[in-house]
């Protein structure tokens, strides 16, 4: 698995919860519903994907968590603006 694709990995997780945390803070249940399977559906996915050791990998994924969140958060306070 390449870096890069570590990297996206990270930033949909991160981008997936910083969503949802803006859905569940502004009560929107339908939303709070699909990000929280989406979350959990990632999480099982990635759990599987990480018994590949690559060196650089957890730098990666957190460098894609980051911009993930900032992403997520961005996003869900502009759909809802």
């Amino acid at each position: 698995m390449t870096l890069f694709r570590i990297a996206l990995r990270g930033f949909w997780i991160v981008f997936l919860t910083a969503s949802n945390v803006v859905q569940v803070s502004h009560g929107h249940y339908t939303g709070a519903l699909i990000g929280g399977f989406l979350i959990s559906a990632t999480w099982w996915s990635n759990s599987h994907a990480a018994k590949e050791s690559v060196p650089g990998g957890a730098l990666a994924y957190g460098a894609g968590a980051a911009l993930g969140t900032l992403s997520g958060m961005w996003l869900t306070t502009w759909w809802y603006a």
